[in-house]
Order: C-alpha cells, then sequence, then structure tokens
C-alpha cells in the first residue's frame, strides 16, 4: 500500500489514516477533529499555493490548513476514486 500525506492524496480518493506526524499536542488536536488512525477519509479539495484541504469522515467535512493536512499520514485505498458530492 501506497503512505502519503494527505496534502499529496489526489482529490477524490479515499484513503485510511495510518499517522498523525507531528508532536502531542498536534495529534491531539487532529484527533479531537475525527482524524485518528483507522479512520476511512474521501479527500474532497485542495486548493494550490498551500491552500486548505477539505476532507470528508463518515458524515463530517472539514477543512484543515496545509501544514495541518501534511501531518496526516494516509495510505491509499485500492478503490477508485470517487466524485465528491
Amino acid at each position: 500500500m501506497l503512505k502519503l500525506s494527505l496534502t499529496q492524496l489526489k482529490k477524490g480518493s479515499k484513503a485510511r489514516i495510518v499517522e498523525l506526524a507531528g508532536g502531542k499536542e498536534v495529534a491531539h488536536r487532529l484527533s479531537m477533529m475525527g482524524l485518528r488512525p483507522g479512520e476511512q477519509l474521501v479527500k474532497l479539495s485542495a486548493f494550490a499555493l498551500r491552500g486548505p484541504v477539505a476532507v470528508r469522515i463518515g458524515h463530517t467535512t472539514l477543512a484543515l490548513g496545509h501544514g495541518m493536512a501534511e501531518k496526516v499520514i494516509v495510505e491509499v485505498s485500492a478503490e477508485p476514486p470517487v466524485k465528491p458530492s
């Protein structure tokens, strides 16, 4: 399986969170938003030039800053990308 940061994930791709890089405070903050290892997500969008990254986890949509999104390490699913709704 391919592991990469959330910023490197293609729009519409499904992935599973495998690691939260960074310190304890960053990991805690991401965990409180529902971004925990083992959770499945879909990348909805990203903006060029280090803009925010939008993801859907279950029925929740989150927007993360580029720096925080870089700390979310995911494993890409083998399923084809889905179209964001």
